[in-house]
């Protein structure tokens, strides 16, 4: 069909964080999807500030400039899916009775008001039902909510720059659809995205995201470290964090040893994240065997740190590996067949859940 016969607008999704934005748009190909478009861009320290748009003007600028950074094919489309930041957000899978579904959204903001730790005037609420693993006597309810303020502030930014906006999207759900394989796992998957400027966590099983949270340990702390303690500059420090890495070998232990403190402090908070869940979560939808987290899959750029996963594994006592943000558009990942490499794709896992989304949209 002509291209300008086709109702079905093509879809981009768009990464949107204080430090960077990251465009990735898919196309369908004979057997899945492959990559057709993809850009980032710089964002200023101070434009964005921990999730919050401070320079709205400065922020609706680089968006605008936005598709002719965009390498691959011409960024044609305004359609948009885009993030919402994930440490403004508020995540619960709660629990309701079988109604019918005309009376279930009514029921659920009357519920939610205790659960959402905000008054339910000031926020934008979203829910959808949680498809079941098993057979379940009560509904599981996946509840979404953001500070109007926030929420605002990036619509009228994308809009000012000319895009169409399709849907916004809370980071850690578009994570998860880029990272679990077909978004189903019988037992509990810990993905923790290491970013530029903060990490988050993310506990996923069934079939849905349950319980997330951010801690500001991030990717560029642990390179200001390197470049403070081996007295280098910030370019340097990046290179060694990915070359040597946590290698304890004689003469090659600096980095490791630059980063210790931060890394205990990361392990700490992960033990603490996975001690919270497993004493707070609610495991009737998962098999008897399934309850304990049975891996942690990084991504994020600060994934990219050699050694990593090996150390985090030995402390956790848990299987750690670097996770795929191909794994649900090319089954198999091959380095030589694909245009981007899996250490360049993990920055832009968000992006490419969000554009996994625009794919799938009817």
């Amino acid at each position: 069909m002509l291209e300008f016969l086709t109702l079905k607008p093509e879809i981009f999704g768009l990464d949107i964080s204080d430090l960077s934005l990251k465009i990735i748009k898919l196309k369908k190909r004979r057997k899945g999807l492959d990559l057709a478009s993809i850009g980032e861009v710089e964002i200023k320290p101070g434009i964005i500030k921990e999730g919050e748009i401070k320079k709205e003007e400065d922020l609706v600028k680089i968006l605008r400039e936005s598709p002719a950074q965009v390498k691959g094919q011409v960024l044609k489309t305004k359609y948009v899916i885009a993030s919402l930041p994930e440490e403004k957000a508020f995540l619960q899978v709660i629990k309701m009775p079988r109604m019918p579904e005309e009376d279930l959204k009514s029921a659920v903001v009357y519920e939610a008001e205790n659960y959402i730790p905000l008054p339910i005037e000031g926020v934008y609420l979203d829910s959808q039902i949680v498809p079941p693993v098993d057979h379940l006597k009560e509904l599981e309810v996946l509840i979404a909510a953001l500070p109007k303020k926030i929420v605002d502030s990036y619509v009228s930014c994308i809009k000012k720059a000319g895009f169409q906006l399709v849907s916004l999207e809370i980071e850690s759900l578009a994570i998860a659809r880029a990272l679990v394989k077909d978004e189903f796992s019988t037992s509990p998957l810990l993905l923790i995205d290491l970013g530029a400027t903060r990490t988050s966590f993310i506990v996923f099983s069934g079939r849905s995201v349950r319980f997330t949270s951010s801690i500001p340990v991030s990717n560029q702390i642990f390179t200001e470290i390197i470049a403070k303690t081996l007295n280098t500059n910030l370019a340097e420090a990046e290179k060694l964090k990915i070359t040597r890495g946590l290698e304890r070998k004689m003469g090659k232990r600096e980095v490791f040893e630059a980063l210790v403190p931060a890394l205990t402090d990361l392990t700490q908070q992960i033990k603490r994240c996975i001690g919270y869940y497993q004493t707070h979560a609610s495991f009737e939808h998962l098999p008897a065997d399934g309850k304990e987290i049975s891996k942690v899959l990084l991504c994020g750029g600060g994934a990219n740190l050699k050694g990593l996963p090996e150390l985090l594994s030995s402390e956790l006592k848990i299987p750690v590996e670097i996770g795929n943000p191909w794994i649900n558009i090319l089954p198999e990942f091959k380095k030589e067949k694909s245009k981007l490499s899996l250490e360049t794709s993990l920055s832009y896992t968000t992006a490419f859940g969000l554009a996994l989304r625009g794919v799938e949209i009817k």
